[in-house]
């Protein structure tokens, strides 16, 4: 149960290319940044404009990529920078661009990949904040694209497409882990059909189009001449009318890499959820609409559940029992507030409390309609942290633990007889001097009851 780390880069790199759409030359350099700052983007060509926060409520167009924006501020083309980002484990970035959007260099992520490694990651200080999934969540569009997430212990995702084409009609790719998305996702180029391309020019888009940066599929027969027209506005060599096929100087790596490049995508996407979230998620004919709709809803999830409460299973055979407790603590009936530990880390610990109507507390304490006192619930989560900070001492049994500062306590919901109490509390820096400072907070089912910041110093028994 140890505490996995925020992750940011350990230097800056910069990539070059021109973009999809404007067919600019861009630069974009990626850089640290701070714990909890997430993905902001700034606009280095435009003075006095604010940065735009990677999230999903800033999309505001999603027509052929994910376009960022606040104010006067506009930032297209983000999906891939933000896919490799987001699968290779970083959580906070300063993106600097000097231009309306990323650069498209290959098509794909893989050189944002290669410059992440080559720089390298190194680890924060803060927790990472993970999403964990408990039920399930779907979404769906009047075009019948679906995105479903799962629960499941890591981060994984299938795609299912359909292409409305006899050429390349339906595939199937998934990635269950992340760790493969470098070799198995990352290389997947962006695609395009001959079919769109004549409304994509005459809608000012793909001006930077070409062989080398996109797969383009030709698989509706058009006139020769027609093909030869197109192939001089995109700047190509002509071809032949009756050849059928995949366009592109490079070589499909996989069959189904248009849909390998589709999940590419949607990790772009979910990318500006915000955290990064374990669970599954299964896509039919996604698109950057609907992936952000379902970013959009997960963020509104999020917010409703802001504080998780810990995966507890009364079937795993507790860390320490009460009979433990009670040789570590010198706390005895009516005053033994834990009655079980079920997991504990290096930094952060979980506990359990079953509150029965047999509690002494409740006898004088609104007997009519019991409810479990509040110093008590700080005094359970203070316990539960007692025993977190003494598994770190030799002989925890000649220590005691002891309040010397409680601050930011708040109770959010009635503890009353039946509810069983889960605290996690976890510590907010080493002990140091015998001192330790811990957040302890206290769920009934998903819900936060009660949360709490303190300061206890241990104390060597006589």
């Amino acid at each position: 149960m140890d505490t996995v780390k925020q992750k940011t880069l350990k230097g800056s790199f910069s990539l070059f290319g021109k973009g999809l759409h404007t067919g600019l030359s861009l630069t974009a350099t990626f850089n640290p940044a701070p714990e909890n700052t997430g993905y902001k983007i700034q606009r280095i060509d435009l003075e006095g404009q604010p940065t735009v926060d990677a999230v999903a409520e800033n999309v505001v167009d999603t027509q052929r990529g994910t376009v960022l924006a606040k104010g006067d501020v506009r930032i297209s083309t983000v999906e891939h920078g933000m896919s490799a980002l987001y699968a290779m484990g970083i959580d906070n970035c300063l993106i600097q661009i000097n231009g309306p959007e990323f650069p498209i260099l290959d098509g794909s992520a893989m050189m944002y990949v290669e410059k992440i490694n080559e720089v390298g990651i190194i680890d924060q200080n803060a927790p990472k904040d993970y999403y964990i999934i408990r039920k399930k969540i779907e979404i769906k569009d009047d075009n019948g694209s679906v995105i479903t997430l799962l629960p499941d212990e890591q981060f994984s995702i299938t795609a299912m497409c359909n292409f409305d084409s006899k050429f390349i009609s339906s595939q199937f790719a998934t990635l269950d882990n992340i760790e493969n998305y470098a070799t198995e996702i990352a290389p997947a180029r962006t695609f395009v059909f001959v079919r769109d391309i004549m409304p994509l020019l005459q809608a000012n888009l793909i001006k930077g189009g070409d062989l080398d940066n996109a797969i383009v599929i030709y698989e509706q027969q058009v006139s020769q001449e027609k093909l030869d027209q197109l192939a001089d506005l995109l700047k190509v060599p002509h071809m032949d009318a009756n050849n059928i096929g995949y366009i592109q100087h490079k070589p499909l790596m996989w069959h189904n890499e248009c849909t390998r490049h589709k999940l590419l995508d949607i990790i772009g996407d979910m990318a500006l959820i915000g955290k990064p979230i374990k669970g599954r998620i299964i896509a039919t004919r996604p698109g950057h609409t609907v992936n952000n709709k379902f970013a959009r809803l997960m963020r509104k999830e999020i917010r409703k559940h802001e504080v998780q409460a810990p995966i507890y299973d009364p079937n795993d055979e507790p860390l320490m029992d009460n009979i433990r407790i009670r040789e570590l603590l010198p706390h005895r009936y009516p005053m033994q507030l834990v009655d079980k530990v079920v997991a504990m880390g290096s930094t952060s610990i979980i506990g359990i409390k079953n509150v029965t109507s047999n509690e002494p507390f409740f006898q004088g304490h609104f007997p009519q309609e019991p409810v479990m006192p509040g110093v008590l619930q700080v005094e359970a989560m203070a316990q539960c942290g007692g025993l977190l900070v003494l598994s770190q001492v030799e002989e925890p049994e000649r220590w005691s633990t002891y309040f010397l500062k409680i601050d930011d306590v708040k109770f959010r919901q009635k503890v009353v007889p039946g509810d069983t109490l889960l605290f996690r509390v976890e510590l907010l820096g080493p002990v140091r001097h015998g001192i330790s400072s811990m957040k302890g907070y206290m769920f009934v089912g998903d819900h936060v009851v009660a949360e709490a910041t303190f300061t206890a110093q241990i104390v060597k028994n006589k």
